[in-house]
C-alpha cells in the first residue's frame, strides 16, 4: 500500500474516533450557556444551605436518640454522602448534562467499589445489626467467634476485646453476627457449678455438710439457697455436685475461693478426696 494512502487511512481513522469521542462528550454535558452556569451557582448555593440545614437537624435527632455514637458518626456520613450525591444531580441536570449517562457511570463506580470491599461491607452491616441490636455492651464480659473477654469498643469494622491476660483483639463484626454470642455479663446473677468426687468409704451425709460450708462464702447471693447433692457413681470414687450462686462481677472470686474451701473443709471433716487407683484383694486357699 503506497505511504500517501496509508497516512490517509491513518488520519481518516483518527478523525473518526475524535468525532466519536466528541459525540460522547457532547452527549454526556451537552452545551454550556451562561445562563446555565448562573443558574448552577445559585443552585449549588441553596443545596449547600439546604444540607447544613439537614445535617444539623440530623445531629439534633441522633443526639436526642439513645443509639450508640458509632452508630451516630456513621448515619451522618451516609446523609452527607447521599447530600452531596443530589447535589451532583440536580447541577448536572441544571447543565444540560446527560444524568441518564451520569447515573450509569455512578452505578458502574458504585458495583466496582462493593466488589472491591465487600468483605468491609458486610463487617461495616453487622456493625449496625449490633449497635442496633445490642446483644452486649462495652465492659461486659463476652464469648464471640471463640473469643472471650471484655468488650472495651463496638465500632463499624471490628469489636475490641480485652482478654483477662490483658490482651487486645480486635473481632470481625460479620464473624461474631455469623455464630453464637455469649455474654457472661449481661445477666443480674451467675451461678457457679462445681464437681467433685469423694471416696466410697466417706459418708454422705458428711460430704455434703462439709461442700455446703466450703460453698457458704461472703460474695454469693444470701436470697439463694447452696445446692450440694450427689451426682454420680463413679468406678473409684462418687461425684457430688455443688451449685452456689453470685454476681457475674463476683463469679471468679467465688469460683476459686470455693474450690479451695472445698480441700480445705474436707480435711476438717475426714472426708477422703477421691482419685483413680484399683484395690487388689488376697484370697488365701
Amino acid at each position: 500500500m503506497p505511504e500517501s494512502a496509508l497516512a490517509a487511512e491513518v488520519v481518516s481513522n483518527l478523525t473518526g474516533e475524535a468525532s466519536a469521542a466528541h459525540s460522547t462528550i457532547d452527549k454526556l454535558f451537552g452545551s454550556f450557556t451562561l445562563s446555565k452556569l448562573l443558574a448552577a451557582v445559585i443552585l449549588l448555593v441553596v443545596c449547600i444551605i439546604v444540607s447544613k440545614i439537614v445535617l444539623k437537624m440530623t445531629e439534633k435527632i441522633l443526639g436526642k436518640s439513645k443509639t450508640d455514637a458509632t452508630l451516630h458518626a456513621f448515619i451522618h456520613s451516609t446523609v452527607k454522602i447521599l447530600l452531596i450525591f443530589v447535589t451532583i444531580m440536580l447541577l448536572a441536570g441544571t447543565l444540560g448534562i446527560d444524568t441518564s449517562s451520569l447515573l450509569a457511570v455512578f452505578g458502574m463506580l458504585g458495583l466496582a467499589v462493593s466488589l472491591s470491599v465487600q468483605d468491609s461491607l458486610a463487617n461495616i452491616v453487622s456493625g449496625i445489626m449490633i449497635l442496633t441490636t445490642k446483644p452486649f455492651k462495652v465492659g461486659d464480659y463476652v464469648n464471640v467467634a471463640g473469643q472471650d473477654g471484655v468488650v472495651n469498643k463496638v465500632g463499624l469494622l471490628h469489636t475490641v476485646l480485652y482478654t483477662l491476660d490483658n490482651q487486645c483483639i480486635h473481632v470481625p463484626n460479620s464473624q461474631i453476627t455469623a455464630g453464637k454470642i455469649v455474654n457472661c455479663t449481661g445477666v443480674a446473677k451467675r451461678r457457679v457449678d462445681l464437681t467433685v468426687t469423694a471416696g466410697y468409704d466417706c459418708a454422705t451425709e458428711d460430704v455434703i455438710a462439709a461442700l455446703k460450708k466450703a460453698a457458704d462464702h461472703p460474695a454469693r447471693l444470701q436470697n439463694e439457697e447452696i445446692f450440694a447433692r450427689l451426682s454420680g457413681y463413679q468406678d473409684n470414687s462418687i461425684e457430688y455436685t455443688v451449685r452456689v450462686w453470685t454476681t457475674p462481677a463476683e463469679y471468679w472470686t467465688v469460683y476459686f475461693d470455693v474450690l479451695e474451701n472445698i480441700r480445705k473443709e474436707f480435711a476438717a471433716a475426714g472426708v477422703t478426696m477421691s482419685y483413680p487407683h484399683m484395690n487388689v484383694h488376697m484370697i488365701e486357699k
